[in-house]
């Protein structure tokens, strides 16, 4: 059997053990979910997160992790991760510059556990979760996760940076609500953090509420407008990856996949996407889970460490 521990970084730590492709036990986390975790892990340096992230691994491993056979560890998180290392991560900066993988594998080292340690981009976790989920572990899968941020996760991964997140949609000056200071980025438009700071009066759910019960006035005439550029927003983001990488499938998950109207999307993709060849695509809305991160963190890393075992 294969084992392998899939953990995620985002305002939390959350680790599980991965059995032939199934989580195994129970999902640890740390802050513990009933905490009052709103700082999240942002005031941990990188130190202590690492140490953090170590103790939470040990716990899904086991008392003798080497010996019951254990072969990786996943870990995905926010930003650009390029051979293990932390090249940007706007929602952790302190891991800014961090040789991530260096740091967990000589401090689980430290702690008589001896593995292989791979690290990825979270969206990218999402995608090798998903893929493993739906049992097409052998197809190509895209994934929006729609969140504080916008990723953009593929499956399988291919060497590059894939922020789709920052993908420009508009040249709208006045569009520079994305939390890494460039304008006219889809995450700018979508973003849950970008639309409260574009919506201070009122908070995402109210606008989209707004939105869907209609009437007359300048708030619904505000929010319908919103709703329409959000749709476009991931609408041109899609269509750009269709023209690019051709069409197939593309999952939508996340917190704020529920403000998705699918076939406001599909009729703004079909108005972006005409040349005939590329129309074979197909969309559709995911449910967001712990589980499926996890797994999919810990998928990434024992592919991983098969590609190394061949070189």
């Amino acid at each position: 059997m294969a084992k392998t521990i899939g953990v995620v970084l985002s305002h939390r730590v959350s680790v599980g053990l991965v059995t032939d492709h199934r989580i195994d036990g129970p999902l640890l986390s740390f802050p513990e979910p009933e905490a009052d975790d709103d700082a999240g892990l942002v005031e941990l340096h990188t130190e202590g997160l690492v140490l953090t992230i170590c103790e939470q691994v040990m716990r899904a491993a086991g008392p003798n992790p080497s010996k019951a056979g254990i072969a990786a560890v996943g870990v995905s998180l926010p930003g650009i991760v390029k051979h293990g290392v932390v090249e940007d991560s706007p929602n952790l900066p302190q891991l800014k510059g961090a040789r991530i993988a260096e740091l967990l594998t000589a401090e689980l080292r430290n702690q008589n556990f001896d593995t292989f340690v791979h690290v990825l981009n979270d969206a990218d976790g999402v995608a090798a979760g998903l893929a493993a989920t739906i049992g097409k572990l052998d197809a190509f899968v895209r994934v929006w996760t729609l969140g504080v941020g916008i990723g953009y996760g593929r499956y399988p991964f291919a060497e590059g940076v894939w922020e789709g997140g920052h993908t420009t949609v508009t040249l709208d000056e006045k569009e520079n609500f994305c939390g890494c200071g460039g304008r006219g980025h889809i995450e700018g438009i979508m973003g849950h953090r970008a639309m409260r700071l574009r919506f201070l009066d009122m908070e995402p759910e109210e606008v989209f509420a707004i939105a869907r019960k209609g009437g007359a006035g300048k708030d619904v005439a505000r929010c319908r407008d919103f709703v329409r550029l959000w749709h476009k927003a991931l609408a041109a983001g899609t269509a750009t990856q269709i023209h690019m990488g051709g069409p197939g499938k593309f999952l939508i998950t996340g917190f704020n996949a529920r403000f998705v109207d699918l076939g406001m999307l599909k009729e703004y993709i079909h108005q972006m996407v005409k040349m005939s060849p590329l129309q074979s695509y197909t969309i559709e809305i995911v449910e967001d889970l712990p589980e499926t991160r996890i797994l999919g963190s810990a998928v990434a890393a024992e592919n991983a460490l098969r590609a190394v075992a061949h070189v």
